[in-house]
């Protein structure tokens, strides 16, 4: 076991930016007691927390993964997602902890910030120590953009949406018939030039409906027509793909593990397929969802000749627009619940174990929370340890509400009725303080 954790580039860095002069009593503190002390900020959680917390986290140095906090001491686990154009999840746990300690200023919290794998899932990194790498890619519609990423121990977490993301466009520039994920493979070539020998790729918030050429293309891959010619147009021009060539496909990410993190389930083609269920929300009219699905589906024809598999129908092949069906298809990735994934890499149910309560939260609640988003997720991984979950959110959706309480779960909305949302949004880190001093949390502690 390392015995100086403070040997550890993220304990000494945090330590210089807290102003501790080396062998100050704040040093000895730091050196002594767990990142997640450090993190908090809190002097009683430097007092109290256990040696052994710090030297494993500095041992296995995983993104700051806290250690197992000691049973004796009742806690509550604070992992909200963001609460999106109002707070990151890292100042929504924040702001709810200090909600706590109004009511309860001697409450044990554990900060856990969240994501599912869509905008925020590098930030839930960066905060727990990785460090931050910024690549200039080839945004949605082709215009130069910079794309944060983290990288941390050979490990890269990347976001689609930092290099293909709706969020890079201006409303009225919304056009999936016409963007493209080839800054996502700019972005994955960057992290494997940083030699990252694992990748986790949240693929939540895309531009795209493209099926992930743009990314293959970015990566060498080629798609030609009838006559042997390659295509390098925007999605309508697939329409004559006849094959694929991967000969000169960059071979690197055949010697990596890749794991995505999706956030929803959906198929490639059909129905409930990238094109009918995401596109229009991505700018399309309705009468270029149909022509979008028979292109994605006829690209799915052509790799599954290609490749001798047909992937099309893989659990979340249709996220951001098809990229999923590409990362796994062509790439090896592994597509899992971006809840899961993080929540595991962040060591989620270690901290849950043992606790009191569980408090979680996102700006919204409905229909699709309970289909691979942050809230649904937590609260499920929190049941699993007889830990009861509050769920916080600016809004929510009465249907959405009564399938979460029925699976044991409180939500409270944080938003007074007739608030103006431009209001809600810059006011949420009040709100949800408010909220949480006010919630059953210590008053009504579980036997």
């Amino acid at each position: 076991m390392r015995t100086n954790p403070i040997a550890c580039r993220l304990h000494r860095r945090r330590a210089a930016r807290d102003g501790r002069a080396r062998g100050s009593p704040a040093y000895f503190a730091a050196e002594r007691y767990p990142l997640i002390a450090l993190r908090n900020r809190s002097s009683r959680s430097l007092r109290q927390a256990p040696r052994e917390q710090h030297a494993r986290s500095c041992r296995e140095c995983d993104f700051g993964r806290a250690a197992k906090p000691s049973s004796s001491v009742p806690r509550i686990v604070i992992a909200p997602d963001k609460f999106k154009g109002s707070l990151t999840a890292a100042q929504a746990a924040q702001a709810i902890e200090r909600g706590i300690r109004r009511a309860d200023p001697a409450a044990e919290c554990v900060q856990c910030p969240m994501a599912d794998g869509g905008e925020g899932t590098v930030e839930a990194f960066l905060e727990r120590g990785a460090e931050r790498r910024t690549a200039r890619v080839a945004g949605p519609l082709g215009a130069a953009t910079d794309a944060v990423y983290a990288l941390r121990n050979g490990t890269a977490i990347l976001e689609m949406a930092a290099a293909s993301g709706l969020g890079l466009l201006a409303r009225s520039a919304y056009d999936p018939t016409r963007a493209d994920t080839s800054g996502t493979g700019q972005l994955i070539s960057a992290a494997l030039d940083e030699r990252a020998t694992h990748l986790i790729i949240g693929i939540g918030g895309s531009a795209t409906n493209d099926a992930g050429t743009g990314m293959l293309r970015a990566l060498g891959g080629r798609f030609l027509d009838r006559t042997g010619v390659p295509i390098e147009g925007p999605i309508f021009a697939f329409e004559d793909l006849a094959s694929i060539d991967c000969s000169e496909l960059d071979a690197r990410p055949s010697n990596v593990r890749i794991e995505v993190a999706v956030d929803v389930d959906n198929p490639l083609c059909g129905p409930s397929g990238a094109s009918y269920t995401f596109a229009e929300q991505k700018g399309a009219g309705a009468d270029q969802i149909q022509r979008l699905d028979a292109v994605l589906r006829h690209i799915a024809d052509v790799s599954a000749a290609a490749l001798g598999r047909d992937y099309r129908d893989a659990k979340g092949a249709g996220a951001a627009g098809g990229l999923g069906f590409a990362l796994a298809a062509f790439l090896g990735a592994k597509l899992e619940p971006g809840v899961q994934l993080i929540a595991r890499e962040c060591g989620l149910d270690e901290l849950l174990s043992g606790a009191i309560w569980c408090i979680t939260g996102e700006g919204k609640i409905d229909a699709q929370t309970l289909h691979g988003k942050t809230v649904a997720g937590v609260a499920e991984i929190a049941a699993k340890h007889n830990v009861p979950t509050i769920a916080f959110c600016g809004v929510a959706e009465p249907d959405a509400v009564e399938a979460l309480q029925a699976r044991g779960v409180r939500v409270i909305a944080i938003t007074p009725e007739g608030m103006p949302l431009a209001d809600a949004l810059k006011s949420g880190a009040q709100l949800l303080e408010s909220a949480a001093a006010a919630a059953p949390i210590m008053q009504t502690r579980p036997a």
